[in-house]
């Protein structure tokens, strides 16, 4: 946050001269955040990992084994995604409450344009920006590094210790290397944007979107010259001399397959392609079909990402389990690793894909600075077009956030059955859904994603509905703000957001808390009494992966649906259908009224929800036992 409100007055100056200039002060701010958040998680579990070995005296005779040290990181991770959680509801609560409010009275009931210095909750709208965009996004993604470098860390421990290779170090901090790799690729992507003053300072014929795209090209391809580097100088062993290939390649699927992510979320939310093409047009029939065409979008487009990740997962876990690595017994056990590194090849753009997310919010807000300083059209326009990219890629970043969660959950799933058959001294390696028990604990996973989501999107519709009720007393009270005669009290909106969003956060914060907990508890009671052992764990982890699944697919819906929704009604500002203040403009507006709460509330929520889930019961897995 700190780098966004000081950087967006920055671009909206720079915008008067030039769009590539805008650009490249954008992008760099964004890049900027984006490395002391990967930094800082890198850091976070460095200094962790080094200060128990020394403490711990690890692989000294009579102490604890380096292959077990990982799991006393759990709570690092649960930590993170504690505070991940909180940062994306309260920021989400907040943003889209004032966003919704300023466009409900501002844009529709008074006529005036987005941004307006007139609208007494524009301030909140922009403050909620950086609220909900840079400071929860940068939350999220430290806890998604966070949690599948712990994760990897605990699976490439167990494997070490079952295939007794001598020396295990290098399993365990491949994760740390992988990320530290990440700062540097994802500088070198940033730095190949290049700032060049265009005449006239009009907007600039190249298109923003293609020069961010190369720019992570450029860091695609770095990541997969380092990535294979660092499987073979980290992943070698005497045992199986081909295994880290095999591993490298994981890397490759994990890295193609974030690439595929971020295409198939830009198809669905760029107005360039045909399905924002064809929801501005159902826009022309009314607010009704826009509607029902943004609802049936949204559930189209879970179906191409969850094949992604199911080839991607399988693949990987494959290319593991034949890479050659057997226990003492003969039986391949790399499997579950390689998904591990598919997934860190997932992850290891991370830098990038923040930086084009925190690209967004500095846009938007320049955006906001340009409109309240009455600055000429031109430069507007600029800022527009930076505004319209940024949507397209805070879209993508989630598109991806939702991937990685698919596949850290997965992770965070195995290193949970790793940790109960180590706790229980006896192998836990399947989850009978067949029995009742561990049936009906499925389906309170799948039920909590479901209420979690209407509990955050009606939280939005409370603080909205003050947020409007607010805004038209100050233009009722006081009649000379339309003329400029008066000025609005901005102050007021601000509060309501506020205090609402921190009230409101409580509710489905506890739920998540809470709920695995009392499940765990409730049914490892019941076990005991019918004489059933292990069926806490069993329900506990039946209740993570219905919730993964239910909740990976919930998120695809709300994300895309509210991103379509967004550039649907800028489509059409840029003039077609009747463009600004016409019908279609104002069916549009109702869509994207909709679409707010789920884009920017319930959707990112739902995938830190979904690791939040599966640390708890890492952190808590020994009580359910």
């Amino acid at each position: 946050m700190w780098v966004s409100v000081r950087a967006n007055v920055r671009v909206s100056s720079a915008a008067r001269r030039s769009a590539r200039e805008a650009l490249q002060i954008a992008v760099r701010a964004g890049g900027f955040s984006a490395m002391v958040v990967v930094g800082m998680a890198v850091i976070g579990i460095a200094i962790l990992y080094a200060t128990f070995y020394v403490w711990l005296e690890v692989d000294s005779p009579g102490s604890m084994k380096v292959t077990d040290l990982p799991l006393l990181l759990v709570g690092y991770g649960f930590g993170a995604s504690f505070v991940a959680l909180f940062a994306q509801l309260g920021g989400g609560i907040y943003t889209k409450a004032a966003d919704v409010g300023a466009d409900l009275v501002g844009k529709v009931e008074q006529g005036i344009p987005e941004d307006d210095p007139r609208n007494p909750a524009v301030i909140a709208d922009l403050v909620g920006d950086n609220v909900g965009d840079c400071a929860a996004r940068g939350a999220d993604l430290f806890e998604s590094i966070a949690a599948e470098i712990i994760s990897a860390m605990i699976l490439g421990g167990t494997m070490a210790k079952r295939c007794k290779i001598e020396d295990p170090s290098g399993f365990i901090l491949f994760p740390l290397v992988i990320h530290s790799f990440d700062l540097v690729i994802s500088s070198a992507g940033i730095f190949s944007i290049r700032g060049t003053r265009d005449s006239g300072g009009k907007a600039s014929s190249e298109d923003p979107m293609t020069i961010l795209q190369r720019g992570y090209s450029v860091t695609i391809i770095l990541a997969v010259l380092t990535f294979g580097a660092s499987t073979r100088w980290l992943l070698y062993t005497e045992q199986a001399p081909s295994a880290w290939f095999n591993f490298a390649l994981c890397g490759l699927v994990g890295i193609i397959t974030a690439y595929i992510f971020v295409w198939i979320t830009k198809y669905y939310t760029d107005y360039k392609h045909e399905p924002v093409r064809m929801l501005a047009l159902s826009s022309s029939t009314g607010h009704g079909t826009n509607i029902i065409a943004g609802v049936s979008l949204g559930l189209e487009s879970t179906a191409l990402p969850v094949l992604v990740i199911s080839v991607s997962i399988i693949s990987a876990f494959w290319l593991g389990q034949t890479s050659g690595l057997m226990d003492e017994n003969g039986i391949p056990t790399g499997g579950l690793f390689g998904t591990a590194v598919a997934t860190m090849g997932m992850l290891s753009t991370a830098a990038y894909v923040l930086t084009m997310d925190m690209f967004g919010p500095i846009a938007d807000n320049a955006g906001g600075i340009v409109e309240m300083s009455q600055q000429p059209e031109s430069v507007r326009e600029i800022t527009d077009v930076l505004d319209a990219v940024g949507n397209t890629t805070k879209a993508t970043t989630k598109g991806f956030a939702i991937g990685s969660a698919a596949l850290a959950s997965f992770l965070l799933f195995s290193a949970y059955m790793d940790e109960i058959a180590t706790f229980a001294r006896e192998p836990f390696k399947q989850v009978d859904i067949a029995i009742p028990e561990v049936f009906v604990g499925g389906l309170l996973g799948s039920m909590l994603i479901y209420l979690f989501s209407a509990w955050a999107c009606s939280a939005v519709g409370r603080t909205a509905q003050e947020v409007v009720k607010e805004v038209r007393r100050q233009f009722i009270e006081r009649p000379g703000i339309m003329d400029y005669t008066e000025k609005p009290d901005y102050s007021r909106c601000v509060a309501i957001v506020a205090s609402a969003s921190l009230k409101e956060m409580i509710k489905p914060g506890a739920l998540a808390i809470v709920s695995p907990i009392v499940i765990g508890i409730a049914f490892r009671i019941f076990g005991y009494y019918t004489g059933q052992p292990l069926l806490g764990a069993k329900v506990v982890a039946s209740m993570l992966m219905f919730a993964t699944v239910s909740g990976i697919l919930m998120a695809l819906f709300l994300n895309t649906a509210g991103g379509a929704w967004d550039n649907a009604k800028k489509y059409i500002e840029t003039g077609v259908l009747g463009g600004k203040g016409s019908d279609s403009h104002k069916a549009a507006i109702t869509g994207d009224t909709v679409g707010d709460p789920f884009k920017d509330t319930a959707g990112p929520s739902l995938h830190v929800l979904i690791k939040m889930l599966a640390t708890i019961t890492l952190v808590m897995a020994p009580v359910f036992l």
